[in-house]
């Protein structure tokens, strides 16, 4: 540990802590320095934490240091947490300044300024050359520009910076620095590796606005902060008639369009020795390539890895049963696996949601269970739930749609699929909407209709069985009966076992989610029906 003087100043989140004195400042409301009233042995381990920040400090580091090795109880540990946590994330509405590590420590995430006293300087407490250092999904969203005309578009821009802001903060582990701080740098020359060096993190946003008549575009690009390389770039258009869900629909598109380019590049970075959170990364990625039964394979074996160095990792546990999940619904694993999978993913997503309620992932895994057990509005609740907590995420809207389909509003399901392709429009894994829109096509002896979305699910995801089955049902139904067997040929060959060997055996899969009586007789009418036309046998 670097040797520090005691009268040493470190400076954080508009906080000024005098090592020494064992004293915290804060700007009162007219911006001068006002001490904080908080208890010695929160100070002492305020003064532990802020000297390491960014690393891990293990719950024996801080009773050694902060109670002197007495024997205490892990209790009073956590009750200082809390207090320290009450004062330093007052008007933080996501992260807090103190990550728990759970059953490890603590770790102080927000950047670090030490002032040495002894030198009149103020330096980096962390080695700012070092990558490593940075936090992981670590991003500042700059100041949106205002490129139009009119000065007074710039609320509009501000907007888009703070909503997007709140909306990054909600991908899990990421750290976002607050909007004051990103604020600071408004009109002021960028130098992005600058910016990346003084607040300590790995992404750099930024973006601008520029209005023309009642046309909007916003323009935003991801820079790596260590090396200033562009990773990802893009713009979004629309119109002014409602700016309220222009900035809404924009933002969301923007953080979708974000949590998957961020993700892909922190599993993208090397690591000599991974720990629980780079297996967690570099199998969401896997599972944003087109679906086979070999990327699911190499998930599971991923966050299987992951919840081995992590056994209480709740994103592990998370991942872990949502890919068992889905390689049983999509027909991605043996029949004779498809009950130990399902019910190992039942007590992976329950232990998930015990330690994390307020985590949307899980609650749509869940949902995804009790449909599974045609347990229909729990799902739909689940779903809501999701949204709630979340409301860009686009695959609660698409597991809404399944929902409300197999409870009989079918009308109810593709705005919701609409609203899903709008928020996230270049989805790696869009072929899913595509697919529930077809067969809701398909289910109302819409077959044209049913043919053009089914095709592009098909096209979007060509290793998906059970797209390319309803696709042969449409083309049967349409008295294409060559390309319908075609198709059915391909289904099989994509297929682990003889899952589209006949009818009854179809019917009898597991997760063979049909629905209410109203929405069984649809299917008996349109996708069956259509089986049966491209050869497939009763049984």
């Amino acid at each position: 540990m670097d040797r520090r003087s005691s009268t040493d100043i470190f400076l954080f989140e508009g906080f000024r802590f005098h090592r020494g004195d064992r004293e915290l400042f804060r700007p009162d409301a007219a911006g001068n320095a006002a001490a904080v009233s908080i208890g010695s042995r929160a100070l002492d381990l305020l003064g532990l934490l802020v000297e390491r920040p960014g690393k891990l400090v293990s719950k024996n580091e801080i009773i050694d240091a902060v109670w002197g090795g007495s024997a205490v109880e892990e209790a009073n540990l956590t009750v200082q947490i809390s207090a320290l946590r009450r004062m330093l994330d007052q008007g933080h509405e996501q992260n807090s300044c103190i990550q728990t590590v759970p059953g490890r420590g603590y770790r102080f995430v927000a950047p670090v300024t030490w002032v040495d006293t002894d030198a009149h300087s103020a330096i980096q407490r962390t080695s700012l050359s070092d990558e490593r250092s940075r936090p992981r999904l670590s991003i500042v969203v700059l100041p949106f520009t205002n490129l139009s005309d009119d000065q007074e578009q710039q609320y509009f821009a501000d907007g888009i910076t703070e909503d997007l802001t709140t909306d990054l903060s909600r991908i899990a582990h990421s750290f976002v620095i607050s909007r004051n701080t990103a604020f600071t740098y408004r009109n002021k020359p960028i130098d992005t590796k600058q910016v990346g060096r003084e607040l300590r993190v790995r992404y750099v946003l930024q973006g601008s606005v520029r209005r023309s008549g009642t046309r909007v575009r916003v323009s935003a690009q991801l820079i790596d902060a260590a090396t200033d390389a562009h990773i990802w770039a893009d713009r979004f258009d629309g119109d002014t008639s409602d700016l309220f869900t222009l900035q809404s629909d924009i933002t969301s598109r923007l953080a979708n369009a974000l949590g998957v380019e961020l993700i892909a590049a922190e599993a993208a970075r090397p690591s000599q020795h991974p720990d629980a959170l780079d297996y967690i990364l570099r199998g969401r990625t896997v599972l944003l390539k087109p679906r086979t039964p070999e990327t699911h394979r190499e998930a599971i074996d991923l966050y299987e890895r992951a919840l081995a160095l992590d056994p209480h990792s709740v994103e592990a546990q998370s991942r872990l049963a949502a890919v068992l999940v889905e390689s049983v619904a999509n027909a991605m694993t043996d029949w004779a696996s498809a009950a130990p999978d399902i019910a190992r993913a039942e007590g992976l997503v329950d232990r998930a949601l015990a330690a994390s309620p307020r985590y949307a992932h899980p609650h749509v895994v869940k949902a995804a269970l009790v449909s599974m057990r045609n347990r229909w509005q729990e799902a739909i609740s689940e779903y809501e739930a999701a949204l709630s907590l979340d409301h860009n995420m686009v695959y609660a809207l698409l597991g809404l749609g399944w929902c409300r389909l197999y409870f009989g509003s079918i009308d109810e399901v593709i705005p919701l699929v609409d609203r899903g392709i709008s928020l996230s429009p270049r989805d790696p894994l869009i072929g899913d909407f595509y697919y529930l829109t077809g067969t809701v096509h398909l289910l109302q002896s819409r077959i044209d209709e049913a043919i053009v979305w089914l095709e592009r699910s098909c096209n979007a995801l060509p290793g998906y069985p059970l797209g390319r089955s309803r696709l042969a049902a449409a083309c049967a139904l349409r008295g294409e009966t060559e390309r319908a067997a075609a198709e059915l040929a391909e289904a099989r060959r994509l297929t682990r076992g003889d899952l589209f060997s006949s009818i009854a055996h179809l019917k009898a899969r597991p997760g063979a989610w049909l629905g209410v009586p109203k929405i069984r007789a649809l299917y008996e009418a349109t996708y069956f029906a259509g089986l049966r036309k491209a050869g497939m046998p009763e049984k």
